[in-house]
C-alpha cells in the first residue's frame, strides 16, 4: 500500500497535498512570467522615454561622425547627425553624374540599399538595412543642376534626412563627388543606432561601391537624366537638355567650319597675289646680254681692216 492511497482506494490527504502543491508551484510559475513580461515592457517603455528625453537635456552629444546638432519642434528637440563622405573617382564628370541619376540601379552594387522604386523625376521610394534596422523612406529631389549638384530630403517613420552630393571635375578623367547628410533619427533603436554612427559608415562603404562600380561600367552604355530641377519641380526635360546640347554642338562645329573657310581662303589668295619672279631669272637675262655683247666684240675684232 502506497502513502498516497488508502486501504479502500481512495485518495490519501498525502495525495491531496501534493496535488494542491503542484497546482500552487504551476499558479506561481505562470503569474510570474506574466509579472516579468509586464517589467519587460515597462523597461522598454522608460528607455525609449529616457531616450526621447535625452535631447532636451543640456549636457553636450557624442562626438565622430561628423557632428551632431539639436532641433525640432513640440515639446522634445531630436538630435541631428550631420554625415560628409568624400571620394574621387577616375572617372570623367559626365559619366559619374550619369550614374549617380539611375537611382533604380543602386540595389545591385550597394550593400545597404535594398531597392529603389522611382515615380517620376522628382520622388522615388526607397529601402535600406543600416546594421539591424530596416527602414523605407520617400525621397523627394529639390534642385538637380546637371553635372554639378543633387539636393534631396527625405521622410521615413525611422526619420528624416537632408542632403546634397556634388560632383567636381578635378582633371578630364578625375571627378570628386562630395555627399553631405543631415540625419534626424525617430525611434528607440534609430537613435541608439546614432549612437555609434552606424548611418555614417554605411554611406562611407556605400559610396565606395559606387565608385568601383562606375570605374568598372561601360561609359558608352550609361545614359543619365539630363534634365533640370528648381523648388521640387521640372523646369528643364531630358528631352529638352539633349535638344539643347546638339545644337550647342552644331552651333560649335559651324563656327569652326566658318573659321577655316574664312582664314584658309585669305591665304591662299596672299600666296597668289604675291607670287613674283624668281631672282635668279632675272640673273640669268643680264648674264645673256653680257654674252651677247662679248660675242659683238668678237666679232668686231675677227673682222679683217680694209
Amino acid at each position: 500500500m502506497t502513502p498516497d492511497r488508502q486501504g479502500g482506494g481512495g485518495p490519501s490527504p498525502l495525495g491531496d497535498l501534493k496535488d494542491a502543491l503542484g497546482g500552487y508551484l504551476s499558479a506561481a510559475g505562470q503569474g510570474l512570467v506574466g509579472r516579468a513580461g509586464e517589467r519587460i515592457g515597462s523597461l522598454t517603455d522608460r528607455l525609449t522615454e529616457s531616450a526621447d528625453g535625452a535631447a532636451s537635456q543640456g549636457g553636450g552629444g557624442s562626438k565622430g561622425g561628423g557632428g551632431s546638432a539639436s532641433g525640432g519642434s513640440g515639446g522634445g528637440s531630436v538630435k541631428a547627425t550631420h554625415i560628409m563622405e568624400t571620394v574621387d573617382i577616375g572617372v570623367p564628370l559626365r559619366t559619374v553624374y550619369d550614374q549617380w541619376t539611375q537611382l533604380q540601379d543602386f540595389s545591385g552594387f550597394t550593400k545597404g540599399v535594398q531597392s529603389v522604386s522611382p515615380h517620376d523625376e522628382v520622388t522615388s521610394d526607397w529601402t535600406a538595412k543600416i546594421a539591424f534596422s530596416s527602414r523605407s523612406w520617400k525621397a523627394t529631389v529639390q534642385e538637380q543642376v546637371p553635372d554639378q549638384r543633387i539636393a534631396w530630403t527625405s521622410e521615413g517613420a525611422k526619420g528624416s534626412a537632408n542632403g546634397v552630393v556634388t560632383f567636381h571635375a578635378l582633371a578630364p578623367r578625375l571627378t570628386r563627388v562630395v555627399v553631405v547628410v543631415e540625419y534626424y533619427p525617430a525611434g528607440f533603436f534609430e537613435k541608439t543606432g546614432n549612437l555609434w554612427r552606424a548611418q555614417g559608415r554605411r554611406l562611407r562603404l556605400d559610396l565606395k561601391h559606387f565608385a568601383r562600380h562606375v570605374t568598372l561600367a561601360d561609359a558608352e552604355e550609361i545614359e543619365g537624366w539630363r534634365g533640370e530641377i528648381r523648388d521640387g519641380e521640372v523646369v528643364r526635360s531630358h528631352e529638352e537638355a539633349l535638344d539643347e546640347e546638339e545644337a550647342d554642338a552644331d552651333d560649335t562645329g559651324d563656327d569652326e567650319d566658318e573659321y577655316g573657310d574664312r582664314y584658309g581662303d585669305d591665304e591662299e589668295g596672299e600666296y597668289d597675289d604675291e607670287e613674283e619672279p624668281y631672282e635668279g631669272d632675272q640673273y640669268d637675262e643680264d648674264d645673256g646680254d653680257d654674252e651677247d655683247e662679248d660675242e659683238d666684240e668678237d666679232d668686231e675684232r675677227a673682222r679683217p681692216r680694209r
